[in-house]
């Protein structure tokens, strides 16, 4: 399954721990990873792409969700620290080309406070686990959402990502061990409450629009 996947961590050598994490699973076949990179929020706030990152083979396809994903947490600062490495967005790079629901931007802006640093990448992979338990020893905090290749509305594309990684846990529940099973159900339900306000906010807006025909 395709997916943007970030990882935030404390400090920049445990983030670093955490991009050899990423390329020995690509390298052992458990995942498959497309580009990635590090950011890193300074005390102050400012943004910085780490310079010396390896984008892989969508290093020039400005509109790919990392790239707008990366635009849009680091904003102004993050694009001119881009200039030293080589990397510049293009006007591609916003929301609706990230593929991302806003839910998942914002959760992942909540966790990327001064002094973080995360890595960010588009992986594809059939089994959360691997990544999960190893970025989670070294202190990471793991967020992931599933990429559509089908354009519809923002919010239809939201729910069917969604939809996707909770199809994709509830396969990976059924054959996990009891404790693993936990881990995933309340990741399972934590995407069910973000469906319902998903779908609360689309109701609303109907609504509205309705009301003012």
């Amino acid at each position: 399954m395709h997916r943007a996947l970030v990882v935030v961590f404390d400090k920049e050598s445990t983030a670093h721990e955490g991009e050899n994490v990423l390329l020995r699973l690509d390298r052992e076949g458990s995942i498959s990873v497309a580009c990635h990179a590090l950011l890193a929020k300074d005390a102050d706030g400012t943004v910085k792409l780490m310079p010396k990152q390896d984008f892989g083979p969508l290093d020039t396809s400005f509109s790919t969700p990392l790239a707008s994903l990366i635009a849009l947490l680091g904003g102004p600062s993050g694009l001119a620290a881009s200039a030293a490495t080589g990397f510049t967005f293009g006007p591609g790079a916003d929301a609706a080309n990230a593929r991302l629901g806003p839910d998942f931007v914002d959760e992942i802006r909540n966790a990327f406070l001064p002094g973080k640093v995360a890595v960010l990448s588009e992986i594809r992979e059939n089994w959360t686990a691997p990544i999960d338990v190893r970025m989670e020893q070294i202190g990471g905090v793991v967020f992931r959402r599933s990429l559509s290749n089908v354009r519809r509305t923002p919010e239809e594309d939201n729910l069917a990502a969604m939809q996707a990684d909770v199809d994709q846990l509830k396969a990976e529940q059924s054959l996990s061990e009891s404790e693993r099973k936990e881990h995933l159900q309340k990741k399972i339900n934590q995407l069910y409450d973000k469906m319902n306000a998903q779908l609360q906010k689309v109701e609303v807006r109907r609504g509205s629009a309705l009301r003012a025909a």
